[in-house]
């Protein structure tokens, strides 16, 4: 079966077109067969500026961090590495904060990558779907017995970013247009990321949090997911991190892991 000729051409037309160096195919031409080297470069350039913007979008933070011409550089390398494979922009760039870890010029910021890694989180949170977040009486009304068997589920927008930086304090510091200020960046800071109504919440989870959610999330009962943060931190507050969860809309129902 012979592919149709759209698709052929596209095929052809395509792959040049995040490579500056690459020839023009030979099968684009201008009118009567002439040559449509400068036109191919004008869509060229204005297809890479395209995808730079639609990534600056996606990480203002970092953007803001780097600087608009190191910003630019280092989108230029990640999109020639990895184009776009949907037709839906705000979904591309998901291995970002990966190629921002590993970028040689970028080791002098060892937290920039987290910081991506929150506001990917951050923008996925924002397209999650919506569900009524459960109000704290819902827990207060489970018998003390039943309570180490609870499985919570959590709202679909629900994140955790870990980081041995402060992550957080740099993603909200750099989020908007505030002076900056003086962080110790040095400081361990992991991250909740959730949209319980309109507006995103991030904030920093306390100790032993991040493990203790990400056990809630994979299903763990309370009791269970409860060890495993105290193996992670000793100062870890059962009571504390609930009260957080519940503060912060992250969770949306409660039943029993006893059937299971």
């Amino acid at each position: 079966m012979q592919p149709e000729p759209e698709a052929s051409y596209a095929a052809a037309f395509a792959p040049a077109l995040l490579d500056p160096v690459s020839h023009v195919p030979s099968i684009v031409t201008g009118p009567c067969g002439k040559s449509a080297v400068r036109c191919y470069n004008v869509y060229r350039n204005n297809v890479m500026v395209s995808l730079i913007d639609a990534l600056a979008s996606i990480y203002p933070a970092v953007l803001r961090l780097t600087g608009a011409d190191f910003f630019r550089a280092i989108a230029r390398f990640y999109i020639r590495e990895s184009p776009p494979t949907s037709p839906l922009l705000f979904d591309y760039g998901r291995d970002f904060p990966a190629f921002i870890q590993a970028y040689e010029f970028a080791q002098s910021l060892p937290w920039l990558a987290d910081v991506a890694r929150i506001e990917r989180a951050w923008l996925d949170a924002y397209h999650a779907a919506d569900s009524a977040p459960l109000s704290p009486s819902a827990l207060a009304a489970v018998a003390s017995d039943r309570l180490a068997s609870l499985v919570f589920t959590l709202h679909p927008a629900t994140r955790v970013v870990r980081s041995p930086f402060a992550a957080v304090t740099i993603f909200a510091t750099n989020r908007n247009t505030a002076p900056n200020c003086m962080i110790d960046a040095s400081t361990p800071e992991d991250a909740l990321i959730t949209r319980p109504d309109a507006d995103v919440v991030v904030q920093i989870l306390p100790p032993g949090g991040a493990v203790f959610l990400t056990s809630l999330m994979s299903g763990c009962m309370l009791a269970e997911a409860a060890a495993a943060a105290l193996e992670d931190a000793l100062d870890f507050d059962l009571a504390t991190n609930i009260a957080g969860l519940f503060e912060a809309g992250a969770i949306t129902s409660l039943t029993s892991g006893d059937a299971r």
